[in-house]
């Protein structure tokens, strides 16, 4: 097998930063570029060394000299365009949120079966070899009994939404919000911990999408929440949102010791602290812990890159990572409905 041949689609910052991390990974090499307007893919492409550019996608899907591709659309267009592409025969990384919902994400997946070809979600903060450090100290843990996974940031495209402005991110015709953008950070590696929970439920602060019609189903969106997963042992807290800054660490605690990490993003600053029985005391006392030696590279997007090429290759199982995007949808569907935010694809 020669090189990957990539092409991109979307010219947003995202996909500026999927080509740095490109470059820091062997056996791959991008070659082409999509946007609906094919100047602007020209414009995004050449640059960065591609050397073909479409404004169709029909064109990118038979185009012979592309292999993968990288979808960096609007949540909405992931899957229609992940399908058509793997209807060609074409390999896709596809950017979180993968899909609207479970049910489109079942079908990219089945019909990627069919077709011998890969899809995988770029949901790059299960892929880092910090989360694997995370996996691999549970077993240290005992039982775990909770968890608290939090993400939140302001966005400084709130005050656009604020003054009256119908901006993308929170647009939920574009299967957007707080949740599928930077909820999903906490949701995903909950599921790739823990699996599929047994209840969900979810609290959200939502608010009206300026300029939508009231008889619109998709008029609500999100801007920040929690949802509590439950498990027959354990419950896992997950706070997120676009309008606040989280300055708290992420923790999983069991019944010998407790691991802490920042940036559930990118774990980072590993710490495991074991249980000491003191007997009748009724406040922790402060300890540093024990640092876990897991440093995060410098740029995380090459770690799903890298897996995704080894998947393509045969050299790894995608499964994993195929079930933790099912099982991540599946409890943002759920949250999504008890919060009241309706987008197309659930119509």
């Amino acid at each position: 097998m020669g090189k990957l041949r990539f092409a991109t689609i979307g010219t947003s910052g995202i996909t500026g930063q999927f080509l740095d991390a490109l470059a820091d990974v062997g056996d791959v090499e991008y070659v082409a570029a999509y946007s609906r307007d094919a100047e602007k893919a020209r414009a995004f492409g050449e640059p960065r060394g591609a050397r073909r550019f479409f404004g169709d996608l029909s064109e990118l899907a038979s185009c012979d000299e592309v292999d993968a591709v990288y979808i960096a659309s609007p949540n909405a267009l992931h899957a229609p365009q992940a399908k058509q592409l793997v209807a060609a025969g074409k390999h896709v990384l596809v950017e979180k949120s993968f899909a609207s919902n479970e049910r489109e994400a079942e079908e990219v997946f089945a019909l990627a079966r069919e077709k011998g070809v890969v899809a995988m979600e770029a949901m790059r903060n299960i892929h880092v070899g910090t989360f694997g450090a995370v996996r691999d100290q549970l077993g240290r843990l005992g039982q775990v009994r909770l968890v608290d996974l939090g993400f939140s940031k302001v966005t400084s495209r709130m005050a656009r939404f604020l003054a009256g402005e119908r901006v993308n991110i929170f647009d939920p015709r574009l299967a957007a919000g707080a949740l599928m953008d930077i909820g999903v950070y906490c949701v995903a590696p909950a599921v790739a911990l823990f699996g599929r929970p047994e209840t969900v439920k979810a609290v959200g602060v939502t608010a009206a999408v300026p300029g939508a019609d009231g008889g619109d189903p998709c008029r609500t969106v999100d801007l920040s929440g929690v949802i509590l997963l439950g498990y027959a042992d354990k419950a896992v807290s997950l706070t997120y949102g676009k309008v606040s800054d989280d300055q708290l660490s992420c923790q999983v605690q069991g019944e010998k010791g407790t691991l802490v990490w920042d940036q559930v993003s990118c774990p980072e600053n590993l710490r495991f602290f074991g249980h000491e029985d003191k007997g009748m005391v009724y406040r922790m006392e402060r300890t540093e812990g024990e640092a876990i030696e897991a440093a995060p590279p410098a740029r995380d997007m090459a770690c799903e890159i890298r897996d995704f090429r080894d998947a393509v290759a045969g050299a790894l199982d995608a499964g994993f990572f195929e079930r933790a995007t099912l099982d991540a949808l599946h409890v943002m569907d759920e949250a999504r409905r008890q919060m009241g935010v309706v987008f197309p694809a659930d119509l």
